[in-house]
């Protein structure tokens, strides 16, 4: 019962703090900085 309850708490805290970065563009930075690291890779950046 209570492994349940956690694993269903951890869904729902997990489903909050994703719409809570898609709504404060938190995409954006992520977006931004694995760009940043493929250039570094190929040497351009």
């Amino acid at each position: 019962m209570n492994r349940k309850l956690a694993g269903k708490g951890l869904l729902i805290a997990a489903v909050v703090l994703l719409l809570l970065g898609i709504f404060q563009n938190g995409y954006t930075d992520v977006k931004n900085k694995a760009i940043r690291i493929c250039y570094e890779c190929i040497g351009i950046g």
